[in-house]
């Protein structure tokens, strides 16, 4: 033992530190590092329950902001300009007249004697309608006749008389101035004679006027008289009386009123088409004979004149019916629906969206109205893209944002607005 190297004896130090206080220092740590994981799982938990509250929030917020940025930009749609029909069918109501209708009265007094149409009686032109007793006229007449043969008797004698004196005055067997007298009681007979036959050619019309005869061709539509009547022509001051109503209605007079917008177009030969009641799915065709040249200031409109053919006597004069004007343009417009319009203070306007999605306001001017669609005259182009149900509010400048779904559904919109009116 004493031989070894002093070195190689460990150093050993004798452990001074208490049993007791190493036993306790070893649960201390332990319980600082649980404590401390503890911390760390409520610092996570905390952090967890934070996450779960707020990120919704910012992701709500977020979204809100998104959404609001989105709306704040307005959804439109839009619809192309179409070209409006050049033909426009304008219905409007008629008045439809006979083509000649005329009340027919006696034009001398008497009583009737008898009658030979009844209402409802196709009548030809110059067909004997009535016949009047009247007993004084054919007795004037007969006195006129008479006075008219004496009138003759005395010219005759005046004038063989002076052509006597004239000869004997040659021989101056007479007088010149009692010659003279003579040849002027010649010519005061002959002028005698002259108001007999005229009286006599009265009073001969008069009677004539005892045969009432139709004065065209036409249907007989009222009678007011019966046999044995008393006929007053009026003669003697009190009011004349009808005695038939004559209407030609083998062609009808169609008058319809044509509004100011459409009294520029040619309407003279434009054709039309009578529509009635009684004759369901018949159109009778006509022409515009006529108009009257002039706008109704109260109305304001056009009178027109239609000639409607009526030869087998379908439709009945004094009806109601529906004419219907095909009215033609030469240059026509392009037409819009009426839900793009805007009225406002500068006049009627249209929404358009320009090539960067802004509101561009236009001002427009009206022209044919076809019900669904209006027809502008000036202030669009055909490539504009016009917003549909533009709101009141709407100004130029403003963003808007084009439907895709709405470019896809503006053909079925065009065809649907394209259609007259009706």
């Amino acid at each position: 033992m004493s031989s070894q190297h002093p070195e190689s004896v460990p150093d050993v130090t004798p452990d001074t530190t208490p049993h007791s206080t190493r036993a306790s220092s070893a649960p201390a740590g332990l319980q600082r590092g649980r404590r401390i994981v503890r911390l760390m799982a409520m610092v996570a938990v905390v952090a967890l329950i934070l996450a779960a509250g707020i990120v919704p929030r910012l992701n709500a917020r977020a979204a809100l902001l998104q959404q609001t940025a989105a709306l704040a930009v307005p959804t439109v749609q839009t619809t192309l300009p179409l070209v409006a029909p050049p033909e426009q069918s304008l219905v409007l109501p008629g008045e439809i007249e006979a083509n000649q209708q005329t009340p027919i009265f006696a034009r001398t007094n008497g009583y009737l004697k008898a009658w030979y149409a009844d209402i409802g009686t196709h009548v030809k032109a110059g067909q004997l309608l009535a016949t009047i007793d009247a007993p004084e006229v054919d007795a004037a007449l007969r006195q006129a006749r008479a006075d008219a043969q004496q009138a003759q008797a005395n010219a005759q004698l005046a004038e063989v008389t002076a052509s006597r004196w004239q000869q004997l005055v040659q021989t101056h067997a007479v007088s010149q101035q009692d010659t003279d007298m003579k040849q002027s009681d010649a010519q005061a007979k002959h002028a005698a004679l002259l108001a007999a036959q005229s009286n006599v050619a009265r009073l001969a019309q008069m009677q004539s006027y005892e045969k009432i005869y139709a004065p065209f061709d036409g249907v007989i539509t009222t009678r007011n008289v019966e046999v044995g009547a008393l006929i007053d022509a009026g003669s003697a001051g009190g009011p004349a009386k009808e005695l038939f109503d004559l209407a030609q209605t083998s062609t009808l007079r169609v008058y319809a009123d044509v509004p100011q917008a459409y009294a520029g177009t040619s309407l003279d030969g434009t054709p039309a088409c009578l529509v009635v009641a009684q004759l369901p799915g018949r159109c009778v065709t006509g022409t515009v004979a006529r108009n009257s040249g002039a706008i109704n200031p109260v109305t304001r409109t056009l009178r027109i004149e239609v000639d409607v053919p009526n030869a087998d006597g379908a439709v009945l004069p004094g009806s109601y019916g529906q004419l219907r004007v095909s009215l033609r343009t030469a240059q026509p417009g392009l037409s819009l629906p009426v839900n793009a319009l805007l009225y406002r203070p500068k006049g009627l306007q249209v929404a358009t969206v320009d090539a960067q999605q802004h509101v561009l306001l236009k001002t427009i001017k009206p022209g044919r109205d076809f019900g669904t669609r209006i027809e502008v005259d000036s202030g669009l182009v055909a490539t504009d893209r016009v917003i549909l149900n533009p709101s009141d509010s709407i100004s130029n400048g403003q963003a808007v944002r084009v439907s895709s779904e709405a470019a896809a559904a503006s053909p079925a919109v065009h065809s649907a607005g394209s259609g007259h009116a009706a």
